[in-house]
């Protein structure tokens, strides 16, 4: 059944709303008449004759300098095989998501029916003028190293067969640190290759650029060793054949320094393993099962270096560390291909990358403090933020000094600040904080399982191990909405606060919440009638320890959820008033709005602890809070009660935190025009800064600005996050979408790890 709703949930993920991944959106104005006529015609003539006087203007007037096409007939598709050229389009579509979301490229998915190499190699040919660079992915090997020559040799714009040379170039940084670390010599060391494949085989060749002898290698492919009577090796192949047509894996594998797996799972075994020469390499890298399994390979050896093609291991080899930046240097710099010199530097500034201190962002995001290189961390991870800044300029440096460049880079600092901007560095936010959770999932009770859209968010948090679901409500309703939808309900308990089954723990709630609640206007009735609603039900989980968060919301008023939180959980020392925050994930990076949800006049005072409860939550996803307090004057322009209230609690929150970076009472368009700030209010702090936190002067504000942004701007929310519990209970906005509550699980699990010890071992699971 799980097997089932994962592929219903992929089904509905690619086919909801505007079905696909991709779409086409204008980087201009077409709002009017004039607009229109500048886009198309006559307008458009003016570019179209500049680009007849000089080629190269194509560069300057159309988008080709930034598009790249991934192209493929489908022949060989990951984990699929031969599944032609239209079912392959949903992994061309994702190959273009990957370029977007990592390096800004876009993306031309390009599906061809035809596997006659030459015929292919003709059609893309006659692609060039339209792109900056061509992804070739999917192709089958011979084909794919015939058709890859032939255009590079013919084509002036870069050109990658990822499925060869992105494995390749990841794998050989992790090679350059793990033979450092084992003390070997790579122009000594004895390789064992099990696949003979585009990966494989691009693998090899690089690790001979890097100093690897063609002599100190065999390699192995479905018929066997590569020997120098077989009559099916091409030229490539026939280079490592070796001269014992008899020679077993086992035996090969016998002193040998370094295994290289591209083939199928379990085909190592323990024995093997242990005997290899002393501090042995093993990249592992079949998917989704490696040759051997990390953890037997692990036990086996304990001076075992070893990278998968697996994220919940060590050293995963992922091409998503590769291709989007190695384009990135490459289309920046108008490279007419993409050469060894530029492979070289890619690898060589993977594994620098590698040997330096790990940003607290990435610690965050593996939930790991002591990453640091070593055995266990050979090769950046993938949701390092640094990863474009590093790899692109190196390779657009290479470019440049090996000839290919058609233009220049002068000032290679601003560049890299120009390749931050593209993305935002804080954009990875969700991505980061997923994993984060992922690493000691907790129980999140959701009080309103009888929902659908609770249930699939439900079961989605469980499925990628973001937490364990615990469901209130009459289990005959929920169990019949489950069946209705498809919805997986294993795994994820069932709990009806009215049922008798829960008689006794219902009693020992009341009688903690009359204890809470005795000299508040509530008596022992009350109590045990109040207790049997989910919401303080659920709350009282999380009190005592029976959950680690809940999350309400979905179809009740704000009020009705966040009063029995207070009621139930209360609030942090030193905390006067809890506060609402949202976080929207916008295209320049995460913006922080609060308050948006409680605090309908907050005064000075409170305003002030609002703000550092805020700048508090920020510091822990490990981004610096720069503040704006927002009015509707700027610094000291009008004298009026709600002003000066805005400016007070700036001075306050300065005063008791002194390194925060906050400013105001300002505009909310002053705080994002730092050009204009800077030009006319040079002394503030924020002044050059880009503001990622709004502090409202008041509800009504926050409330209507925060919709503005959501509804209008297109942005996506998380929230409202609540401020100032002792313990995690987040409310959903009313209607919310199953991605939203997803989110907002996350956070929960995020804010249940920050506020409690560890899960304990039987609870943690691998994700």
């Amino acid at each position: 059944m799980k097997k089932s709703l994962r592929r219903e949930q992929a089904l509905e993920y690619h086919s909801k709303g505007r079905p696909g991944k991709i779409e086409v959106v204008p980087t201009k104005d077409a709002k009017s008449q004039h607009d229109l006529s500048l886009a198309y015609s006559p307008g458009v003539a003016e570019p179209c004759k500049e680009i007849v006087k000089d080629k190269d203007n194509v560069y300057k007037y159309t988008a080709k300098g930034n598009l790249v096409a991934v192209i493929s007939n489908g022949t060989s598709v990951l984990g699929l095989g031969d599944i032609g050229p239209e079912a392959s389009k949903p992994v061309m579509e994702g190959k273009g998501v990957l370029f977007k979301v990592f390096a800004d490229i876009d993306v031309f998915d390009l599906e061809i029916n035809e596997k006659d190499p030459d015929k292919f190699i003709a059609i893309v040919k006659a692609l060039e003028p339209s792109f900056g660079g061509i992804n070739l992915e999917d192709i089958k090997a011979p084909e794919c190293f015939y058709i890859e020559r032939a255009l590079r040799e013919s084509l002036q714009i870069p050109i990658m067969h990822d499925d060869q040379h992105g494995t390749a170039i990841i794998s050989a940084a992790a090679l350059i640190n793990a033979i450092d670390l084992q003390k070997k010599k790579i122009e000594r060391a004895k390789f064992v290759v099990n696949g003979a494949g585009a990966a494989a085989m691009a693998c090899a060749k690089l690790y001979v650029s890097l100093g690897a002898k063609h002599a100190n290698m065999v390699m192995f492919d479905k018929d066997g060793v590569l020997h120098a009577g077989r009559t099916d090796l091409d030229e490539d192949k026939q280079k490592f054949a070796i001269r014992n047509p008899n020679l077993t894996l086992a035996e090969a594998m016998k002193g040998a320094d370094v295994f290289l797996g591209l083939s199928i799972g379990n085909v190592i075994t323990p024995s093997m393993i242990a005997s290899m020469a002393r501090r042995p390499i093993v990249f592992a890298m079949a998917n989704p099962d490696p040759e051997i399994d990390y953890d037997t390979a692990i036990a086996v050896r304990s001076d075992l270096i070893m990278a998968t093609g697996r994220s919940d291991y060590p050293n995963q080899v992922n091409n998503v560390l590769g291709f989007p930046f190695i384009f990135r240097g490459a289309l920046d710099v108008r490279a007419t291909q993409i050469n060894e010199a530029m492979k070289l530097a890619a690898v060589k500034a993977l594994a620098g990358l590698a040997r330096t201190p790990v940003p607290d962002m990435v610690n965050i995001a593996y939930n790991d403090k002591s990453l640091v290189f070593g055995p266990s961390y050979i090769i950046p991870k993938p949701l390092d933020p640094r990863l474009l800044s590093s790899i692109a300029p190196a390779v657009a440096k290479a470019a440049i000094e090996s000839g290919v460049a058609q233009t220049h880079i002068d000032n290679w600092e601003e560049y890299a600040i120009e390749l931050n901007s593209r993305l935002g560095l804080d954009n990875q936010i969700i991505r980061v904080l997923g994993n984060k959770a992922r690493s000691d999932p907790r129980r999140v009770v959701f009080a309103e399982a009888d929902n659908i859209k609770i249930l699939k968010a439900a079961r989605t948090i469980r499925d990628e191990g973001i937490a364990y679901s615990i469901l209130l409500g009459n289990e005959e309703k929920i169990k019949n909405i489950a069946q209705n939808a498809g919805i997986d309900l294993q795994g994820m308990p069932i709990i009806d606060p009215q049922s008798d089954e829960q008689e006794e723990k219902r009693r020992e709630y009341a009688e903690l919440f009359f204890q809470k609640r005795n000299r508040r206007g509530v008596n022992k009735h009350e109590s045990n009638k109040i207790i049997r609603e989910r919401n303080y039900f659920g709350c009282m989980m999380v009190e005592t320890g029976d959950a680690d968060a809940m999350i309400s919301g979905l179809t009740k008023n704000y009020p009705d959820t966040i009063r029995p939180a207070i009621q139930v959980i209360g609030m942090e020392p030193g905390v006067k008033k809890i506060a609402g925050m949202y976080l929207l994930l916008t295209k320049k990076g995460p913006l922080f709005l609060a308050d948006t949800t409680v605090n309908f006049t907050p005064t000075a005072e409170e305003l002030a602890d609002i703000t550092l409860m805020v700048a508090d939550k920020i510091s822990n996803f490990s981004i610096v809070p720069r503040i704006a307090m927002l009015s509707y004057s700027n610094f000291g322009s009008s004298d009026s009660p709600e002003a000066k209230c805005v400016a007070t609690a700036t001075e306050i929150v300065k005063q008791r935190s002194p390194s925060l970076i906050v400013d105001g009472e300002m505009q909310a368009s002053l705080a994002f025009n730092k050009e204009l700030l800077t030009e006319n209010y040079p002394f503030s702090e924020l002044a050059n800064q880009d503001v990622n936190t709004l502090i409202f002067p008041n509800l009504a504000a926050g409330n209507v600005a925060y919709n503005l942004l959501k509804e209008v701007g297109g942005a996506d929310a998380i929230g409202p996050i609540l401020l100032g519990l002792k313990k995690p209970v987040h409310v959903l906005q009313l209607g919310s979408s199953v991605r939203s509550i997803v989110n907002m699980a996350i956070i929960a699990v995020i804010d249940a790890q920050t506020k409690s010890k560890p899960a304990a071992p039987g609870r943690k699971q691998r994700g």
